[in-house]
């Protein structure tokens, strides 16, 4: 018995001994950085022109930011990629719009739902609408195999639409609205929220009705990490009751910026038919001045509808309708050479630039920029001192906007050092590039981007006030 104890007593020692592994919160905080693996889409993360975009990419950096680390977030091809990525360890996280699955189960614990998405039945512009389930069972519908919303109907056909069948689309291929589009299927199931962006890439799409369940988005977390899931449901639970969490769902829809159902369709018809002969152009002469491809073809857009023989009543001619005298500046002969125009376009878009103050943050230094480009730089300067007489921010464009068309008004330009100016023009010209910009960004099949999102933890430090009035 005395052998026995003392051998007992040993083996807890030893077990006292044994060093303690870090749990899975503790091994991110230890290394300083999350890793978030996510896919390339604008519901979740995508390389905007002004840096990384979506609600997973601003949802990551939040909680990033509230562990004191650095976010690593990185797209793969698909669902079972980033399943492999969370099985094999290189994954702290998934943050996709994803919902829990048979799949996710193995490798990863699901964390508590942050929205729950409507699924949208949607149809042709020139068919019939749907506006009940049992409409379904006689159409071609079109779904993406493998995706939460063939699993929603697979629920229906085991409880109200036995005969229910369906087009599977490959997960790597075109979205399933694209075949609705095509006429290659009557009907196709969406998230209301991916819905918002594709409407304005398929204006003739157009929604037949709402499915009765809703599907709810989650993060998954990678097996055996119970202090980091539990950290993550705090984290959203923190984000719903502060009312920050809806703000942003919503405010990352793409209906924040609407777009007439014409002018969408033009513009789609315009990328097709227009866009490949000019596209290497734009994106040689925007990387020789350090710009986004997409930022300058949104201007050429706006300005010409890229069209080379393009003129105006002022005397502006050629794709980037640039003036005479801009031309002669720019070193540019003949301004309904496209090439010519796109590079000139460019040069003098980053000359502008270099004179809107460095401290500006992004995006305002951009859309300030842009103005500039409209309405010339001494102009906006002018609406910027107004803007700081009124006590608001000459560094904000959201601010200067609302006070550019003072420059119309007697009482105003009277006192401005450039006079007068028509200053509704450089705000509509931001905001039909803005609408531009966003339609480029979402274009399907663009290339995600190469390297990993880098967010710190600390935000950055705001703009200071410009001194513009001696």
């Amino acid at each position: 018995m005395r052998a026995l104890t003392l051998a007992a007593a040993g083996a807890l020692l030893l077990a006292g001994c044994t060093p303690h592994e870090p749990s899975a919160l503790e091994q991110v905080r230890a290394r300083g950085e999350l890793r978030v693996v996510t896919l390339n889409l604008p519901t979740c993360y995508y390389l905007g022109a002004q840096g990384t975009e979506g609600l997973e990419y601003q949802l990551a950096s939040r909680y990033a930011a509230q562990l004191g680390v650095k976010l690593a977030m990185y797209p793969v091809a698909s669902e079972r990629a980033m399943q492999d990525e969370l099985g094999a360890g290189r994954a702290d996280l998934a943050a996709a719009a994803l919902s829990d699955s048979p799949d996710w189960q193995k490798v990863a614990d699901a964390a508590v739902p942050y929205a729950n998405i409507p699924q949208l039945v949607v149809y042709q512009r020139s068919g019939v609408r749907p506006r009940e389930t049992l409409q379904l069972e006689s159409a071609r519908l079109a779904v993406r195999a493998g995706s939460p919303q063939e699993r929603i109907l697979e629920k229906l056909r085991r409880t109200v639409a036995p005969t229910l069948q369906w087009v599977q689309t490959a997960p790597s291929s075109a979205d399933p609205i694209e075949d609705v589009d095509s006429g290659g299927a009557d009907y196709a199931i969406t998230d209301a929220r991916e819905f918002s962006f594709a409407h304005h890439l398929y204006p003739n799409v157009l929604v037949g009705f709402a499915l009765p369940d809703t599907r709810p988005l989650q993060w998954m977390v990678r097996k055996g990490a119970p202090a980091l899931l539990e950290s993550v449901d705090q984290f959203f639970g923190a984000l719903a009751r502060s009312g920050e969490l809806s703000q942003l769902v919503d405010a990352a829809s793409g209906d924040t910026r609407r777009f007439e159902y014409e002018e969408s369709r033009e513009f789609q018809t315009h990328v097709a038919d227009r866009l490949p002969r000019y596209r290497a152009w734009f994106e040689e002469a925007a990387a020789q001045v350090g710009i986004d491809w997409r930022l300058l073809a949104a201007v050429g857009y706006q300005e010409s509808k890229w069209d080379p023989r393009a003129a105006s009543d002022e005397g502006a001619a050629g794709l980037m309708m640039l003036t005479a005298d801009t031309a002669q500046a720019m070193g540019i002969k003949n301004r309904n050479d496209p090439q010519e125009s796109i590079f000139a376009g460019a040069r003098y878009l980053a000359q502008v630039r270099q004179m809107i103050p460095d401290r500006i943050p992004e995006p305002d230094r951009t859309w300030l920029t842009i103005a500039a480009y409209n309405v010339g730089f001494g102009h906006l300067e002018d609406a910027r001192i107004i803007t700081q007489s009124l006590g608001k921010d000459p560094d904000s464009w959201a601010e200067v906007r609302e006070e550019l068309p003072l420059l119309a008004q007697g009482r105003w330009y009277t006192r401005a050092k450039r006079g007068y100016a028509r200053g509704w023009e450089p705000v509509q010209f931001v905001d039909r590039i803005q609408r531009f910009l966003t339609l480029l960004e979402w274009q399907p099949g663009e290339a995600a981007p190469a390297h990993a999102a880098t967010a710190q933890s600390a935000p950055a430090a705001p703009g200071t006030t410009a001194g513009l009035i001696p």
